[in-house]
């Protein structure tokens, strides 16, 4: 098969200058003409805060911490959509559900679609995916991979068969493991040349099931309730009302074991980010080689009664967001721009020297990477579709700014909402509802209709769920 040719370190450096307007970075000592090598781990299902770095009292991730002590530690990084495969789709592409596609867990990824991986083998680089994809019922390898080892939809924790350039196997063990042996395997036999691995772990979506060795873990924990599961729902969306709710007390005891298992698994998530950590690091290559640590977004446990993600509240569109780099990020940066999924494509073609597609809405994180104080954006539009499998849940647009956050149920009855994150950080209180007719709201009505004009207007269910 013919294969493009490599990335000369000249056409990396012209490349670079060409595509942004920033100083080029210097590779360390001994990189000669080797372009980055790039890593992208992604979780499912992962909050912000399950991270021992950002403050979690009691669940330890201390490969995890290495990352942000050596590398970049985001504050401040959002989905924009909280739900797994328009998520995925949307780090792959650097674009919104309404232009890639994928609004739903059901729709399969496009063919035709221009991605980092892809781009990225066009030019040179070997590619590997080796994990969840989960859009539709894809398992067979897609384009832009070299290596492909999946499975389909949400596969299991134990034993799994997956699909290994394109012929199945059913492999004993835990997944995680499995999948780190599959990746730090590829990453020791891979052919010379600049690389990008995707591995894409299955934890730590539900069922949350931890590996055996991690089973005692946190058994003698007490999981306290959040502080908004107390929230009333006065002045809130009716929708919220009618899902399953969680309570305080006696009845978040089942919801408390879910959270020790949800952190256990998140144990053995470190345990690979550390192999993965180490291989590198054998290889030679650690120092040029971009890791990039995300969930694909995040979850509730309690807040506001829910479970699940979609809603546009903190916990579902937050997440964590690490990098690691020494040829361009210094230790222990903190990063409190807005960072969005659609980033990470636009930002790893960047740091190749490649051209980002016009098509892409995000943007490349390389000048806040650098240290540099450069005008970056203040709001970001939020867009959730109704689906069949949430009867429930509305279609949502919204738009977050670093103070504000408003939000309308497009094609139901719901009522707006509108909060200001800095005096009300748990979101109980709906200026929309209670103060109608502000200036700030206003202003936010404004912004979303400016975000969102020409785009499809979502898909709203029966009745105007």
């Amino acid at each position: 098969m013919h294969r493009p040719g490599r990335i000369s370190r000249r056409r990396f450096l012209q490349g670079a200058g060409a595509a942004a307007a920033f100083p080029l970075f210097s590779l360390p000592a001994g990189a000669g003409d080797r372009p980055p090598n790039f890593v992208f781990i992604l979780t499912d299902d992962q909050r912000y805060d399950t991270l021992s770095c950002a403050g979690h009292p009691f669940l330890h991730t201390p490969r995890l911490d290495r990352l942000a002590r050596d590398g970049a530690f985001f504050e401040n990084a959002f989905v924009t959509t909280a739900l797994c495969s328009p998520s995925r789709a949307s780090f792959l592409t650097g674009k919104y559900p309404h232009r890639h596609g994928v609004r739903d867990n059901n729709t399969p990824f496009p063919a035709e679609a221009r991605t980092f991986p892809r781009i990225l083998r066009e030019h040179g680089y070997r590619t590997a995916f080796i994990g969840k994809w989960h859009m539709g019922t894809q398992e067979d390898p897609q384009p832009g991979f070299d290596h492909w080892v999946s499975f389909p939809g949400q596969g299991v924790y134990r034993n799994p068969v997956l699909n290994i350039n394109g012929e199945t196997k059913r492999v004993p063990g835990y997944i995680t493991d499995i999948l780190t042996d599959l990746g730090v395997q590829w990453l020791r036999e891979r052919p010379a040349g600049p690389f990008c691995l995707y591995l894409s772990h299955k934890a730590v979506h539900s069922d949350f099931i931890p590996a055996h060795r991690h089973s005692g873990l946190f058994t003698d924990t007490i999981i306290e309730p959040p502080a908004s599961i107390h929230d009333t729902l006065e002045g809130k969306p009716e929708w919220l009302r009618q899902v399953k709710r969680a309570g305080p007390g006696a009845e978040y005891r089942e919801m408390a074991e879910l959270v020790r298992n949800y952190c256990r698994c998140l144990a053995a998530v470190d345990e690979s980010v550390g192999r993965v950590m180490r291989t590198l690091q054998d290889g030679g290559v650690l120092d040029n080689t971009l890791v990039v640590f995300a969930g694909d977004n995040g979850f509730f446990f309690g807040e506001h009664g829910l479970s699940d993600k979609r809603a546009m509240y903190e916990e579902a569109i937050r997440i964590p967001l690490l990098m690691h780099f020494p040829a361009l990020i210094r230790p222990g940066m903190r990063v409190r721009e807005m960072a969005l999924n659609i980033d990470l494509c636009p930002t790893l073609l960047d740091l190749a020297g490649l051209a980002i597609p016009g098509d892409v809405q995000g943007r490349s994180l390389r000048p806040l990477l650098a240290g540099r104080k450069i005008p970056w954006r203040d709001e970001f539009l939020y867009e959730y579709d109704w689906e069949p499998d949430a009867r429930r849940r509305p279609a949502i647009r919204g738009v977050r700014t670093e103070r504000w956050k408003y939000i309308e149920y497009p094609g139901s009855a719901n009522i707006s909402e509108l909060y200001d994150l800095r005096s009300d950080p748990l979101e109980l209180h709906n200026i929309a509802y209670f103060q109608p007719g502000t200036r700030i709201e206003a202003e936010m009505k404004e912004r979303l209709g400016r975000l969102t004009q020409g785009i499809p207007a979502p898909r709203s269910g029966p009745a105007g769920a």
